[in-house]
């Protein structure tokens, strides 16, 4: 209770700064590192959360299912198969598939252009005074990147990433368009229009929000050769999980044989076709 009201008084007085953060690395399965603020710290994330978020969910589009309630990936996935079924009059027209990835995403958002969007949404100056102490409290250059770890982070992301979300449908008016995270598609039939928008979206993101498409991970490809979206790889009538997911499933599994292990990865395969591997779990 001492340090709910010595963090309460700070904040009131506007003392208050963000602590450091502790740095650790995982692997999800790529590398990745994580950057863990103090219970502190954690404990105002969270009511900044709790309090923002509803506002924010409001602003955002139906297909952004990435940190949202209700949303997430089994969400986006059903939504997907749901476009590909309209794009193509179920299964009887041919059409593509525009896959977008951003680099280095968490540690390339740019602190100038958050705050100038979040200033768009808020006026209170209280709230802006907080979210700056919050993006100022990392980086990963000067006035680069947002800690992978901080559920802020999370809703941050959406918020920056929903100026993008709107110019997609509004100026360049694409029906068929699903994001989750930095991680996005869009469906059409006519590949020279995907062709097409690719350069403006990559004038968007890097004039707007000074971010950059992953020049190895935009394609534009058809469902019958297999699209990778979200974990699983999609067919126009299944979808299998990645190849390097089985491994390390199965690596995940014989160093953890537990019950537990075992129900959390037949939870996940249900979404998709893996009779074999249900078989061997």
């Amino acid at each position: 209770m001492d340090n709910i009201l010595a963090l309460h008084q700070d904040l009131k007085n506007k003392t208050y700064t963000h602590g450091p953060y502790h740095a650790f690395n995982i692997s999800d399965p790529k590398p990745r590192n994580i950057h863990k603020a103090s219970v502190r710290d954690r404990l105002l994330h969270h009511a900044i959360y709790r309090v923002l978020y509803p506002y924010f969910d409001k602003k955002f589009i139906s297909d952004s299912y990435s940190c949202r309630i209700n949303k997430g990936t089994h969400k986006a996935l059903e939504r997907f198969k749901y476009f590909a079924g309209k794009v193509s009059k179920n299964n009887t027209k041919q059409y593509w598939i525009l896959k977008c990835d951003i680099k280095k995403f968490f540690a390339s958002i740019d602190h100038d252009s958050l705050r100038y969007i979040v200033l768009n949404y808020i006026e209170d100056e209280n709230v802006i005074w907080l979210l700056t102490q919050i993006i100022e409290s990392f980086e990963t250059a000067p006035s680069k990147g947002l800690p992978l770890g901080n559920l802020t982070s999370q809703l941050l992301v959406n918020v920056y990433m929903n100026k993008f979300d709107q110019f997609v449908k509004h100026k360049l008016k694409i029906r068929y368009y699903i994001r989750y995270a930095d991680d996005f598609v869009f469906l059409s039939h006519d590949k020279n229009h995907l062709v097409g928008i690719v350069r403006y979206i990559e004038l968007f993101l890097n004039e707007k929000l000074k971010l950059q498409l992953h020049p190895d991970k935009v394609f534009i490809k058809t469902l019958s050769s297999g699209v990778d979206f979200l974990g699983w790889v999609h067919f126009p009538d299944h979808r299998v999980l990645r190849t390097v997911t089985k491994r390390r499933m199965r690596k995940n599994l014989s160093i953890n044989p537990s019950e537990e292990s075992r129900a959390s990865y037949l939870g996940m395969l249900k979404h998709g076709n893996a009779y074999k591997l249900k078989q061997m779990i």
